[in-house]
């Protein structure tokens, strides 16, 4: 039986106190089930966010869409996520992935490995959390026993496996990092492939992970397959067609969007849907039309 729909929004800016608060409340009546926060230089520090939005809301949970793994010592790390969920109540989920941004390495001073190495370390990140948050005296203590859900975010087979083993929810971006850090997604039947794969490495699982999907784009009217050649920046090989078919770009009415929802659902596994904050007004109905 297919888990039910969840759904979340990525916040990219805080604004004010009173702004973001706001903003939150918002995400919460519009029917999401978790806000969240990335992890990059210019943007929000994720665990003061995450508290404050705790704090302004009763239902959702709240979330890191991802760490970058590469930012954080394991000890340090283990500190911030205990007092975290502390402070939200047990709402964390905490989402971890290797980073792709060199840029950011370089102005924050701190090693960019190989992709090996940067597994290597997320590798040593998730053990170190698990030792050190499933040690009963480990203080401060996380409220979610023996942790928060693990998000792991990634495609490669290494990441993959990880995910296997050790992860609540796997996330998909269905897409590759290109020479100047920028996204470039890949075709659909190649993210359909990268998830066999991973149903491969978890084909031993008691308990199935829950599947994410990170949504790049929300066109909600009547003109989206005439508007699809304006995102080729996202996927400059795809022809138009095979664009609308893609989870990272849904485009069309309330009513088409909400079908394409259920058709990746059935197609690929995906009942977690991540939006971006730019996007989050458009979607809404489309929840509403989801639950409905």
């Amino acid at each position: 039986m297919s888990r039910p729909f969840r759904f979340a929004v990525n916040m990219l800016d805080t604004g004010t106190s009173a702004e973001w608060r706001t903003k939150c409340r918002k995400a919460e009546a519009m029917g999401y089930d978790v806000i969240l926060v990335p992890d990059h230089l210019g943007m929000p520090a994720p665990f003061p966010s995450l508290v404050a939005a705790a704090e302004a809301t009763e239902r959702p949970r709240v979330g890191t869409f991802v760490l970058n793994a590469g930012f954080w010592n394991p000890a340090l790390l283990a500190r911030e996520v205990a007092s975290t969920d502390q402070l939200t109540g047990g709402r964390l989920e905490l989402g971890l992935g290797t980073g792709y941004a060199r840029a950011e390495h370089d102005s924050a001073g701190l090693p960019f490995g190989s992709p090996r190495e940067r597994v290597d370390h997320l590798e040593r990140t998730i053990t170190e959390l698990d030792r050190l948050l499933g040690d009963p005296e480990h203080r401060p203590a996380t409220a979610q026993s023996p942790r928060p859900p693990l998000l792991l975010g990634g495609n490669g087979n290494r990441v993959l496996r990880l995910t296997a083993r050790h992860a609540d929810i796997a996330a998909f971006t269905g897409a590759q990092t290109g020479p100047d850090d920028s996204l470039r997604l890949i075709s659909p039947a190649a993210l359909e492939e990268r998830v066999a794969a991973y149903r491969g490495f978890a084909a031993g699982r008691s308990t199935p992970a829950e599947l994410n999907y990170l949504v790049q784009r929300v066109e909600v009217g009547d003109d989206g397959p005439a508007r699809a050649h304006e995102l080729g920046a996202l996927a400059p090989d795809f022809p138009a067609e095979e664009l609308l078919e893609h989870p990272a770009v849904l485009m069309g009415t309330v009513r088409e969007i909400a079908e394409r929802v259920r058709g990746h659902r059935e197609r690929y596994g995906f009942t977690y849907f991540t939006v971006l904050e730019p996007f989050m007004d458009a979607f809404a109905p489309v929840i509403e039309e989801l639950r409905s």
